[in-house]
């Protein structure tokens, strides 16, 4: 059989949809961190939500549409820098539909009223369904769940 026939086909095509779920999420890092809304907006479906879960007890609060999530992402210029660190992802892809979990550690850093600089860590799970589009794989909804949250000063090294 030649390449990209048969169940070598199938295994090639499903770990490139692999490699592109984990590029988007990537990208929304990216831009969530590089203060891109727009880019980060990219990443969804005309109509694709975004729902955050930060606090236990706390109703989730959702944005739909592109303009609304970029909205949405400025909120992150409070801080003086961001650092999203994607985990592991784990990924179901069912022909032009997938699903998957994502790990990240969310590093926030600010000034308190005092002016310590601190970093406010945050260990998030992503929780994504997917379409593939003609511009490629895109998110449909995400859910961002917020497990825990540590607050610390922070140490810069010299």
């Amino acid at each position: 059989m030649g390449a990209g026939t048969g169940q070598d086909g199938d295994m090639v095509r499903l770990l490139a949809d692999r490699q592109a779920l984990r590029d988007l999420v990537e990208t929304y890092a990216h831009g969530a961190d590089r203060r891109k809304p727009d880019l980060v907006a990219s990443c969804f479906l005309p109509d694709g939500t975004l729902t955050v879960h930060m606090e236990a007890g706390a109703d989730p609060v959702s944005r739909t549409g592109r303009e609304r999530i970029a909205k949405a992402l400025t909120g992150l210029e409070r801080y003086v820098a961001t650092m999203h660190l994607v985990a592991n992802q784990l990924a179901t892809v069912d022909g032009d539909r997938a699903e998957a979990e994502t790990y990240c550690t969310a590093h926030h850093i600010y000034d308190d009223e005092a002016g310590v600089r601190r970093d406010r860590v945050m260990a998030i799970r992503y929780l994504d369904t997917y379409a593939r589009t003609d511009e490629g794989w895109r998110i449909a909804t995400r859910t961002l769940h917020c497990d825990w949250v540590e607050d610390r000063p922070l140490t810069i090294a010299s």
